[in-house]
């Protein structure tokens, strides 16, 4: 499957959110923290189209956005779709 890559911050309750629901879907992710690492954030607003809002998601070079994106994917079966796909 491709890389899933979610930034993050500190004290971010959407972060967790999100990273608890791909735990549950057990897919494997790398974090970036954009406050333990800020020079990652200039990467992340790139990679988004100019998002500063943590937490910023993507499967591959596939940019989901944030938590409430992951999960209204996940709650009109999107995600799981995607899933599959990337694991073809």
């Amino acid at each position: 499957m491709n890389n899933i890559i979610i930034y993050t911050g500190y004290l971010c309750g959407y972060c967790n959110r999100a990273k608890n629901l791909l735990t549950e879907k057990k897919l494997d992710f790398q974090e970036i923290n954009i406050h333990e690492q800020p020079e990652k954030m200039k990467e992340m607003i790139k990679l988004s189209g100019g998002k500063r809002s943590v937490p910023q998601i993507f499967f591959g070079d596939i940019h989901i956005g944030g938590s409430d994106d992951l999960y209204n994917m996940n709650i009109e079966g999107k995600l799981d779709k995607l899933i599959s796909d990337m694991k073809k």
